[in-house]
């Protein structure tokens, strides 16, 4: 559907040769364009719905005397099916930290939910595959689940905010949200306005930057420059080119098709995607609400090499897999 949407517009109405660079780039807009609004807006809805009966309180309540490992799991989980980018999820890690769940759960929680979520999966489905979707998404949860074991061992507890301690012993009080079926609804369609008016400006950028790359860049270039398995240094370079950047996992999907479309290594597209949804300078002003420089620090350390870590064992073992073909 969306396809033949592309096609009617870019080939028929505006008579643009498939072959042309203006045509590839612009038919890559008009699809990937549709398809993914069409999917963040059914997506954010439904899941929305279920999470109007989840409040920090009663995930506390739920991992409160239960196994680290089950409490990290448990966050990590919730952090999966969230559709937010890195500052939307922020101010849910907050209202966590705020009701008493271990900072070191709470950190599993903050890396899930911006790189991994229903949206992104299905819109990964949809263009890339589910090869890749089950790589992208099993590389997420371990980085998440490893990463708030590692910040845990730092004692990052002893950098939250003073404000926060407040908080827990009950010197401030929260608003109880509204649990009726139209309190859900309410809540849906807010989720959906409100991601969608944080989202749409960076998701039509992501797609612009895609379609230009998947148009216009020559593969020859990409071969030379960013492509190859064995290019131990695209990796880094990757992951620190995506940490200025803004987006979310959604957002940054076009651009990840159209690099593996070019020949960019699997690692090094992964290690792109998770920077990007992951690792982002507005994030870290917000979450300096909550929790000082040194936390900070650590937690950018931490992903960045976690990300570089990844995207070196998939292109070590894609390296692996085309020798043993031969």
């Amino acid at each position: 559907m969306f396809d033949a949407l592309a096609n009617l517009l870019v080939f028929d109405l505006l008579g643009l040769a498939p072959a042309s660079h203006a045509g590839a780039a612009l038919h890559f807009f008009v699809m990937d364009l549709a398809k993914i609004f069409v999917m963040l807006v059914l997506i954010i809805y439904i899941m929305g719905l279920l999470r109007a009966l989840l409040s920090p309180e009663k995930v506390r309540d739920y991992v409160r005397g239960k196994p680290k490992w089950l409490a990290r799991s448990t966050a990590v989980g919730l952090g999966a099916v969230t559709p937010f980018c890195s500052c939307s999820s922020v101010p849910l890690f907050i209202g966590f930290v705020e009701a008493g769940i271990p900072l070191g759960v709470t950190f599993s929680f903050l890396i899930a939910s911006p790189m991994i979520n229903e949206v992104a999966v299905v819109i990964l489905i949809g263009i890339l595959g589910w090869e890749l979707t089950l790589m992208y998404v099993a590389a997420g949860l371990t980085v998440a689940y490893v990463g708030g074991v590692i910040m845990e061992k730092f004692k990052p507890e002893r950098w939250v905010e003073g404000y926060v301690w407040k908080i827990q012993m009950g010197q401030m009080q929260l608003p109880e949200p509204d649990s009726s079926l139209r309190g859900r609804h309410r809540y849906a369609w807010g989720e959906v306005r409100e991601i969608l008016r944080r989202l749409w400006k960076w998701v039509i950028a992501g797609i612009a930057v895609g379609a230009l790359f998947h148009g216009y860049v020559p593969e020859d270039w990409v071969s030379q420059h960013l492509g190859g398995a064995s290019n131990w240094l695209a990796v880094p370079g990757a992951v620190l080119l995506g940490i200025p950047l803004y987006s979310n996992a959604t957002g940054v999907i076009p651009v990840a098709e159209a690099m593996l479309g070019k020949g960019v290594a699997i690692g090094t597209t992964l290690a792109f995607m998770m920077s990007i949804a992951a690792l982002s300078l507005p994030e870290m002003i917000i979450l300096r609400k909550v929790i000082q420089w040194p936390a900070l620090a650590l937690y950018a350390g931490v992903l960045a090499i976690a990300f570089i870590l990844v995207g070196w064992g998939f292109n070590l073992a894609s390296i692996y897999l085309i020798s043993s073909t031969f």
